[in-house]
């Protein structure tokens, strides 16, 4: 057993989110009971994560994607007076990080996917995107089908450029925006989540691969390894629950 807050403090101490300017509240979204056994990890709070967790007995559910976003509705109703509800009459905590998740060395969702991918040498570019080298050189249909094989989800593949993959740059979620980091530093490929109609148009006219891997096939790997971590550390319980989003 251990204490929340103890828990709260040692990953804001890990993860630093006052470095980010982010959309959402990092951290304790909704507080739950004091004393934490169980901790339930899961990409996004949907519904379907918080029955799972109740199921589990969770006394902490831990995501990357939670509530209160910049430019929502702000009242409590419909959807969102569900699940608050559910982990209220619970007495559920939930804890959310987004961007200081993403970028974290060894936690983080990049670094994490590229240890997936079994990416080499995977480093910060520049803001939140990553690069690093393929272990061997690929074709682009061999990368794709990697891709495919190891997150369980098969990439769109667009773009123009080299015959073989060896190097390239990546940033998990809705990262496709960030194309522009990947063609200023030079690599063969760009990763990320989702792709934007520009995109497409971006890749096959400045000569680059893209590849859009999906959103949350991208980003369900550092909340495991924060989950984890936390386990290791406090002598709780942990488990990951996977509930399936196409996107």
């Amino acid at each position: 057993m251990a204490n929340r807050n103890d828990i709260l403090k040692k990953i804001n101490e890990w993860l630093k989110p006052e470095n980010f300017q982010d959309y959402c509240p990092n951290g304790l979204q909704v507080e739950g009971k004091s004393e934490i056994n169980t901790i339930i990890t899961g990409v996004t709070a949907s519904q379907a994560l918080i029955d799972a967790a109740i199921e589990q007995s969770a006394d902490m559910i831990l995501v990357h994607h939670g509530y209160f976003w910049k430019g929502e509705d702000q009242t409590i109703r419909g959807m969102k007076k569900n699940r608050i509800k559910q982990l209220l009459d619970n007495d559920i905590n939930l804890v959310a990080y987004h961007l200081p998740l993403d970028d974290h060395p060894d936690y983080g969702n990049n670094r994490q996917l590229a240890d997936v991918l079994g990416i080499q040498n995977p480093r910060p570019l520049g803001g939140l995107v990553w690069q690093g080298e393929l272990p061997a050189a690929m074709t682009p249909e061999q990368f794709s089908l990697h891709i495919g094989h190891l997150l369980n989800r098969q990439p769109l593949h667009v773009g123009q450029g080299k015959g073989e993959i060896k190097t390239i740059a990546w940033c998990t979620g809705a990262a496709q925006g960030f194309i522009n980091a990947a063609l200023d530093a030079g690599v063969d490929a760009y990763l990320s989540g989702e792709i934007s109609e520009p995109t497409t148009h971006t890749a096959r006219e400045c000569g680059i691969h893209y590849f859009a891997a999906g959103h949350h096939a991208t980003e369900r790997y550092g909340v495991q390894a924060l989950g984890k971590a936390l386990a290791e550390e406090f002598g709780v319980r942990h488990e990951y629950i996977e509930c399936d989003n196409p996107v």
